[in-house]
């Protein structure tokens, strides 16, 4: 069984219903087996395996790269509201500067480009000129659920745990930008940050992304200096990060230096290309397409995950349990969150909580209980408020396997 319990390479219906009919693999019947879906692989018998290599100060979560270091939160890990910094996930495009108490306290951000008034601001001077904010905001990196493309697309092998909804701390972007004054022709930021290029080339950056002018002015896009208040962790961008939430991760720059505002969309690492962009039009699977005509990622799509029970659970036939996740829809808010545990034929609404604030996701929470005993898989959908629902294969193939916002599903054996 896959060790995240997130599925495998479809075996078709007749090997499913071969699998089924016996039930002997495991030694549990399967109650509706009838209502499975074509091309579709139980849980308990996909197979796979993740690196079981961790970070010292991120026990149980799993190592996708080690260079660059890439490391995903199992789901069951994700249950908490705010997530701890043990249990966010890491994504990095190059290496990690050294940051010391002392060039922390140096730190510098620089305000530069179509600006009447260029700044150079430490982290002091931050927290001293801006009103400062605690909010929460969710991150999610664009090549999340990349596994599961078919065929295999270039990039980390993300299941379904490059995600994380922490608390933030720092200043709105918008009050920066305001006091640099931009130039009517600013339409787009440039990004850089401390980190260096894996080539150990100083001309060359690990990543530098950006965002339309609009995306920086909106009030939850923060220029943050601690998570869930102290300070944030290295490996997450300790001193200081971007937060551009319900976007690509990429769009959040970690060991923030500086930030260029552009009269053209910007054309750093990470913004040409492939490179978190989406094709214009569908293509088929596996299918070449003009990087012409590739569109830059902005909003990610309405998405959700089962955080209880782990997948793998035993529970008593006939009683009661909780299942329980969290939801989320990029720039748009959550409408609705369905379960299901007969393989999709029938879906049951579940209580949505509400948000801490825009762009933190939302807990949902329903009772089940399993009339026999059997092996069974829940599944979880979301709708967002524009009427866009979660599909339950991943949407439209890509040459870098972004935006799979497939159901999520776990394996569970009534006793």
């Amino acid at each position: 069984m896959d060790k995240t319990g997130n599925g495998g390479a479809p075996i078709g219906r007749r090997g499913f219903l071969a699998v089924g009919a016996g039930a002997a693999a495991f030694g549990f019947p399967i109650p509706f087996l009838s209502r499975a879906p074509a091309g579709f692989t139980p849980l308990a018998y996909a197979q796979g395996g993740v690196d079981p290599a961790i970070t010292a100060s991120k026990p149980g979560l799993s190592v996708i790269n080690d260079n660059p270091i890439n490391i995903e939160t199992p789901p069951h890990l994700l249950d908490d509201e705010v997530t701890p910094a043990a249990r966010m996930f890491v994504r990095n495009n190059g290496h990690p500067p050294e940051v010391t108490p002392e060039t922390a306290a140096a730190w510098t951000l620089t305000i530069e480009g179509e600006v009447e008034n260029p700044l150079m601001l430490q982290i002091a001077d931050l927290k001293r000129d801006f009103e400062t904010v605690t909010l929460r905001l969710l991150i999610e990196c664009a090549g999340n659920g990349r596994r599961f493309m078919k065929p295999e697309t270039q990039g980390g092998q993300w299941t379904f745990g490059a995600v994380s909804c922490a608390e933030w701390t720092g200043v709105r972007l918008k009050d920066i930008l305001a006091r640099a004054r931009p130039r009517p022709s600013a339409i787009y930021t440039a990004h850089k940050g401390a980190d260096s290029h894996l080539s150990g080339d100083p001309a060359k950056d690990a990543i530098s992304r950006g965002v339309p002018i609009a995306k920086a002015l909106e009030p939850h896009t923060l220029v943050a200096f601690a998570m869930n208040g102290a300070d944030i962790p290295l490996l997450n961008g300790h001193p200081l990060r971007l937060i551009a939430p319900g976007w690509p991760g990429s769009c959040s720059q970690k060991w923030l230096t500086r930030i260029t505002l552009r009269d053209v969309e910007h054309d750093g690492q990470g913004m040409t290309g492939h490179s978190y962009r989406l094709p214009a039009y569908p293509i088929a699977p596996g299918a070449e397409i003009p990087a012409k005509d590739m569109r830059v990622i902005e909003s990610m799509p309405v998405k959700s995950l089962i955080t209880a029970p782990q997948t793998g659970a035993r529970v008593k036939a006939g009683q009661s349990f909780e299942v329980r996740g969290h939801a989320w829809a990029g720039d748009d808010e959550i409408a609705a969150l369905d379960v299901s545990e007969d393989f999709g034929a029938t879906w049951r609404a579940a209580r949505l909580q509400p948000g801490a604030n825009r762009y933190a996701w939302r807990r949902w929470t329903i009772d089940m209980r399993l009339a026999q005993r059997g092996y069974y898989e829940i599944w979880a959908r979301a709708r967002d408020d524009k009427g866009r629902m979660q599909p339950a294969t991943p949407p439209g193939w890509n040459p870098r396997g972004y935006n799979n916002n497939m159901q999520h599903r776990i394996a569970v054996f009534a006793l």
